[in-house]
């Protein structure tokens, strides 16, 4: 709920170099926008908008937090995992997924799959090259 009452890199800054990804889940109303900043292989920035229910905006906070910092690699490795988890799908558990660990009960209730992962992957989608 913390990250719900207060998200962590909430506004586009829709600078140069920034690559944005917006999905819509029409059957329950999130609507995220994510934005990612690359440089030399490292993600330098990440930031969220967009409105949706607790799960949907908790974890896009969590997701930039998580990101910040790590090689495209390593965070496409982090969110692929995040997505087998939440999804109830085999998925490697040495993978340290920080604090996206807490929405692993959410596994528990598929209609709530799609909240806990629409930010994750349009986070996937900004690491996508362009052109």
């Amino acid at each position: 709920m913390e990250h719900y009452k207060h998200p962590r890199n909430k506004g586009l800054v829709r600078g140069e170099g920034y690559h944005i990804h917006h999905i819509k889940n029409p059957s329950c109303g999130d609507d995220i926008f994510v934005e990612s900043l690359v440089e030399h292989g490292v993600v330098k920035a990440c930031h969220h908008e967009g409105t949706g229910c607790s799960i949907c905006c908790a974890s896009a906070s969590v997701m930039t937090e998580i990101m910040t910092g790590k090689t495209v690699s390593e965070a496409e490795n982090v969110a692929e995992n995040y997505l087998h988890m939440v999804r109830n799908e085999p998925f490697d558990a040495s993978v340290d997924l920080e604090e996206a660990e807490v929405f692993s009960g959410v596994r528990q209730f598929p209609a709530r799959t799609k909240c806990a992962s629409i930010a994750w992957q349009a986070f996937l989608e900004t690491l996508k090259p362009k052109g």
